[in-house]
């Protein structure tokens, strides 16, 4: 569905990410990993064209740089690390903003399918009790599920997620990551996301590419990928063995 060949971000003489190629297919919940500064979000940044970059970013084969806006947005939702409302717009307008690339012209208000998929977009992320609420009134929690919501209404193919879980609480990590696992379960849907917790990443990913100053160390099944001896070169400690040992203290 999405293939990136050769991508370079460069930002002066510094080199953000350097030389990567992956694919994402269907069914596929494809996990960014690596350390800070690997080059993970700038990646994401990439592929939702808010940076400009060398190599080949395609869509089925076609050069997304050609893609119109509107196109790419039905396609392909973007959820980026941090976002922010400045105005006192409430929820249920933020979430229906996800529907603006199904507008038939210009200040159109048709989208037939349009409020059933922002019920269901509210539905899914717990939120139809806050769907009144100014957003100026949420917690950072409740920020990053309303606009996860918008992504989920606007129901597209591929989800690009920068730490999904991102000032979430546990309940809802385990929540939201359930809900995409499932709603990637559907036919001609994939999801590619940065996640830092590895825990997470090996739980929900079905492959992996993991990166160490913006080249790609790994990439593959995620069980051919979170290997000790990757993990150890690009992490430089012994991550299997902390990972065990953090475990060991609830047994």
């Amino acid at each position: 569905m999405l293939t990136g060949n050769h991508i370079t971000v460069r930002y002066g003489g510094f080199t953000a990410v350097d030389d990567l190629s992956f694919r994402l297919e269907e069914g596929q919940w494809l996990m960014l990993a690596g350390p800070n500064g690997a080059g993970k979000s700038t990646l994401i940044e990439a592929i939702a064209r808010g940076v400009p970059y060398t190599g080949e970013i395609e869509w089925f084969g076609e050069d997304m740089r050609a893609m119109k806006s509107a196109a790419f947005a039905q396609r392909i939702g973007v959820l980026a690390q941090k976002n922010a409302v400045d105005y006192a717009y409430t929820v249920e307008e933020v979430v229906g903003q996800g529907r603006y690339a199904y507008k038939v012209g210009f200040l159109s208000g048709k989208d037939e399918a349009g409020k059933a998929r922002v019920e269901q977009a509210l539905e899914m992320t717990g939120l139809t009790g806050l769907r009144r609420a100014s957003m100026l009134t949420l917690s950072g929690g409740e920020t990053q599920r309303v606009f996860l919501a918008q992504v989920f209404a606007q129901d597209p193919q591929v989800l690009i997620l920068d730490e999904p879980a991102n000032h979430l609480d546990l309940k809802y990590q385990q929540h939201i990551f359930s809900l995409i696992q499932r709603w990637v379960k559907q036919p001609g849907r994939a999801v590619l996301s940065v996640v830092h917790d590895l825990s997470l990443a090996r739980r929900y990913g079905t492959h992996a590419v993991l990166m160490n100053r913006g080249k790609c160390a790994a990439h593959g099944e995620i069980s051919s990928v979170l290997t000790p001896e990757h993990l150890r070169h690009v992490y430089g400690m012994d991550v299997y063995a902390w990972m065990r040992e953090m475990l060991g203290q609830w047994a």
